[in-house]
């Protein structure tokens, strides 16, 4: 059984939609995203520096909107189950056919510049924490006022908070914990910070008309499969101030009865999480279009096509 994810932000670097505008119809479709959103989605993923893509405003349209390039690109796939961490749910809502590709990209510019509002109230960041006990860790995270906005499973939790407060885990990790490592986002996102944006995307979400998914769709939020477009967009609205439990998520793809596991572009970070999480699960990561074939031929053995 196959299952199709969607990377969050953080994953974007520069210039790395450049290959894939090369694909037919891919650069049109881009333009005509851009039209919608009035974001030069072209000129981000192509041509601006890291600085310019780790805005939130920016970054969030261009995540999604390279993971619909690049599953396009699969050609007409039906996979057993999609997902996708942070961003990566609006994203996952088009795969399974909640939302249309504009609708997605449409709430995803307002999400971005509802959560770009919010980050500039009080300076905050993210953080990942390698190694530890997750019970150990949680509790110190909270100790020290941070939430563990990521539980990613695989050995990974995520911390957000002020950036006085990262810099105290800094100084004093969690016991067991390897490394701390700064995350390239502009705020604390899935935490009570991002609370003013949850309004603003609520009011946009009632301009969505969305269908139910016509896949089991995962949800971040308790990794649960949740069988209700409706449902859905209001886990999506709330999702930006809750905690994403992707580590649920990888328990779910297992009782699903998962084999092969792909993440669309940017991917990487979902894949490594599943390598360590899920072993037996065969994972591909759509970095570039070098990777289509070996994709296809992992949808061919694993997916219906």
């Amino acid at each position: 059984m196959l299952v199709l994810v969607a990377p969050g932000q953080g994953a974007q670097t520069p210039g790395f939609l450049t290959p894939w505008l090369d694909l037919p119809g891919a650069a049109e479709r881009l333009a005509a995203w851009s039209d919608a959103i009035g974001l030069d989605l072209a000129h981000y993923g192509t041509q601006a520096d890291a600085d310019a893509i780790r805005d939130t405003a920016v970054a969030q349209p261009l995540l999604v909107a390279a993971g619909l390039l690049s599953a396009a690109a699969l050609g007409d796939v039906t996979p057993g189950a999609v997902a996708g961490h942070s961003v990566g749910e609006i994203t996952a809502a088009a795969f399974a056919g909640v939302l249309d590709d504009t609708a997605a990209l449409t709430l995803v510019r307002k999400r971005g510049l509802a959560m770009a509002d919010a980050a500039a109230i009080t300076r905050t960041g993210m953080s990942a924490l390698l190694g530890g006990d997750p019970d150990t860790t949680v509790a110190h995270l909270e100790k020290l006022g941070l939430t563990p906005a990521n539980v990613n499973g695989a050995g990974q939790i995520v911390a957000a908070g002020t950036l006085e407060q990262l810099a105290a885990l800094e100084a004093d990790k969690p016991e067991g914990v390897r490394r701390v490592v700064a995350l390239k986002v502009a705020g604390a996102f899935h935490t009570v910070h991002m609370a003013p944006a949850v309004e603003a995307l609520a009011k946009a979400a009632e301009d969505l008309t969305p269908a139910d998914p016509q896949v089991t769709y995962v949800s971040n939020r308790d990794g649960q499969a949740v069988a209700s477009g409706t449902e859905v967009v209001s886990r999506l609205v709330g999702q930006v101030a809750n905690p994403v439990r992707w580590d649920l998520c990888m328990e779910t793809f297992q009782k699903l009865g998962a084999t092969a596991l792909i993440e669309v572009c940017p991917g990487g970070t979902l894949t490594g999480l599943a390598k360590r999480a899920l072993p037996g699960v065969t994972t591909l990561a759509l970095k570039t279009p070098d990777d289509l074939d070996a994709a296809r031929e992992l949808i061919a053995e694993h997916g219906a096509a």
